[in-house]
Parts: structure tokens; sequence; C-alpha cells
């Protein structure tokens, strides 16, 4: 497969007072149309890793390559017409009065002709499913539209990466599971690569691999199911994981022995169901 994101031996102080850095040693590799979930407690570095793929924040050593451009001052405007970053709070993106002018915006700012600007603006839009609400003022949205605006006005810009900063963590559940399914759908179509900076365990869980990170260290790698099978770790991070994942680890801790796979709902009902049967 065709690796789109490269970073090698990153570090990152923010201060030279600071006793810790806030990313140590750190080195992957992502490949194009993965969708990469990023996790850990508060302070992890989660946030410091996404902005470092963009060059928002410069490492102190290492080498980050986007698409095979390595990340330096002369390239830095180039990565970040191939990097789009939806952030926590959509109302901190917004500047135009309507969400056609708010899309526009960004088109405006890389020169993109009058013509082609429109037919963007309206992709964008329908891919979101927000072509009603083009003239609407985007402060009078609900939160998930808002975000799916944020969303939209990313993708008018063609990136071949999107990077999601705990994009769904101010919305309510309906709000997370419309932006959600707006992404999964977008990707699909596109092609894109999506990196999910989240707290949201069921959306780390739609993820292709999960990426651990624990005080500024890559801490593990894998795929949900190899994630959330070594509960107690996560849980010992201060992290949630899927309720089968929870009802398997209580269970172990009262002496019964539970399967050591991970099981989605249904496989945790159909386990239970065997071992009742059994009684």
């Amino acid at each position: 497969m065709q690796e789109i994101i490269q970073l090698k031996n990153i570090n990152f102080t923010y201060t030279e007072e600071d006793l810790r850095p806030a990313l140590k040693d750190v080195s992957f590799s992502i490949n194009k149309g993965e969708w990469i979930a990023i996790i850990g407690p508060n302070g992890s570095g989660k946030s410091t890793l996404a902005k470092t793929i963009n060059g928002l924040v410069e490492a102190k050593s290492g080498e980050v390559i986007i698409g095979g451009t390595t990340l330096s001052e002369e390239t830095v405007w180039e990565i970040r017409r191939k990097v789009g970053m939806v952030f926590q709070n959509p109302d901190n993106q917004f500047v135009g009065s309507t969400v056609q002018d708010d899309i526009a915006f960004g088109l405006e700012n890389i020169g993109v002709p009058r013509e082609e600007m429109i037919e963007r603006v309206l992709a964008s839009v329908e891919a979101v499913n927000m072509t009603g609400f083009i003239d609407k003022e985007p402060a009078r949205l609900s939160g998930g539209q808002k975000q799916r605006v944020a969303i939209a006005g990313i993708i008018a810009l063609a990136p071949d990466i999107i990077i999601l900063d705990e994009a769904t963590t101010m919305l309510d559940p309906k709000g997370r599971r419309e932006v959600i399914e707006t992404i999964q759908r977008i990707k699909k179509e596109q092609n894109l690569t999506v990196i999910s900076i989240t707290h949201d365990i069921d959306e780390a869980a739609k993820a292709n691999r999960i990426f651990v990170m624990e005080a500024g260290e890559l801490k593990q790698i894998g795929t949900p199911e190899e994630i959330f099978a070594v509960g107690a770790d996560i849980i010992a991070m201060g992290l949630d994981i899927p309720f089968p994942e929870k009802l398997k680890y209580q269970l172990k801790r009262q002496g019964l022995e539970v399967p050591e796979e991970y099981l989605t709902e249904e496989g945790m009902v159909d386990w239970l169901w065997t071992l009742y049967s059994k009684m």
C-alpha cells in the first residue's frame, strides 16, 4: 500500500523549562485511505502530534513526510494544502456570514477561479447533506450542522488528508453520529486518509488502526480488536473501552473465565447466552 504520512523520530518540547517532552521519539507511517484513531489521556500529546503533521508546530527534531514531500519552511504551505484540520469548536473556524460565503473564503485565499469556486462550494455542501442551508448563517445552526459545514469547508479545498482534532467532543450523540457518518461516506467516495483524535471510543472503534499515546510516547498500535482486547491496560490509562470489554473486565475480576479475543455487543450476547445455557 502507498504510504501517505511518515513520521520519523519526532521530538517536541513547548518550552526549554518543560521537564517532560510533549512528544518523545514518535515514529509511524500511515497508508493512503486509512482511518487512524489517536487516543490517550489528556496531556498525552495527541493534539500536538496532529499539529506536527501539517506544520502548525515545528518538531525540535525528526522528520515529517507527507505525500512524499518532507515538511520544511519551504514546503509548509504545500503540505497544508494536502492536510485539512477540523477542530473541536467549529465556531472558531467560521469567517463568512453564510454557509456558502464561509466555504468560499478558503477557496478565494488559494486563488480558485470563480466558476470553479461555485462548483466546489455546491459539491461540498451536497457531500455533507447541507445543501438546504447554503444561505443560512453558520452561528444559527446546530452543533452537528456547524461541524458538517466546517468539514465542507475543508473538503472544498480537496486535501488528501483530514484530521479531526476532537471534532465531535462538543456534540450530542446524534450530532456525533451525523459527523462520523459524513466523514465515513466522504472518505469512501474520495479515498481520503482520516486521522481522528478522540475520546469517543465508538468513534475510535470505526478506525482501521488505533494509536495509543501516553506521556508523549506512542505506546501501542493495533486494530480496534487488538487494542480493546487489552482492556485492563487501557482502563489503567484512564481511558474508556467499549461496553462488552468493560463487562468482560468486571466478569474476569469476579473469577469468571472470559474470551481473550475482542467481542462486539452481539458477540458478547452470544457468549453469555452459551454460558448461561450450560449452567
